[in-house]
């Protein structure tokens, strides 16, 4: 899709959270109006006709569109969470990241087997959060699952879809 209105409006950090890494920041997305709009209507249209019944927004970035198309689509949101942050029973995975080892966490009654799901986050780069919150999100046996991403990037030699299951539709707005 890469639209060229949230292509202008995205900053590149260099070197954030650390050397070598160049960190595409959101957050100048978020605050405009119009980026904003375009964002969520097309997702709209990806979704609109996939019964979408659960978003799952992955910590922290990913909750901000997860909320705004679930009230758009009529669905709930779910919360995947670092460690410490959801005061119920969770469930866990960890995963390895570009600059680390984390982990995120799930109530146990988020999900459940009549739930078509979609995963989203701000974006796609090694792919072990995602890989993780997948493997959390099929614990429940949902009846479908979908993963959308803002960013996809894949000049850096990052592949992360490829480390996703392959009957699982990837969708993003944009790749770089």
């Amino acid at each position: 899709m890469n639209n060229p209105v949230l292509l202008e409006n995205l900053r590149c950090i260099p070197d954030f959270p650390k050397k070598g890494i160049n960190f595409r920041d959101i957050t100048t997305l978020y605050k405009n109006p119009e980026c904003m709009k375009i964002m969520v209507d097309e997702m709209y249209e990806l979704y609109k006709e996939k019964g979408i019944t659960k978003i799952v927004g992955i910590e922290s970035r990913g909750f901000v569109m997860a909320a705004a198309l679930a009230t758009k689509l009529g669905a709930g949101v779910v919360l995947a969470r670092k460690p410490g942050k959801l005061p119920a029973t969770v469930i866990k995975e960890s995963f390895s990241k570009e600059y680390g080892v984390d982990t995120v966490e799930m109530h146990i009654d988020s999900i459940d087997e009549n739930d078509v799901v979609l995963i989203h986050d701000d974006l796609l780069a090694t792919g072990g959060t995602a890989k993780a919150t997948l493997k959390l999100v099929n614990h429940f046996h949902p009846k479908k699952v979908y993963m959308n991403f803002i960013i996809e990037i894949t000049d850096e030699g990052l592949h992360g879809r490829d480390c996703l299951e392959k009957d699982v539709e990837v969708t993003t707005l944009m790749v770089i």
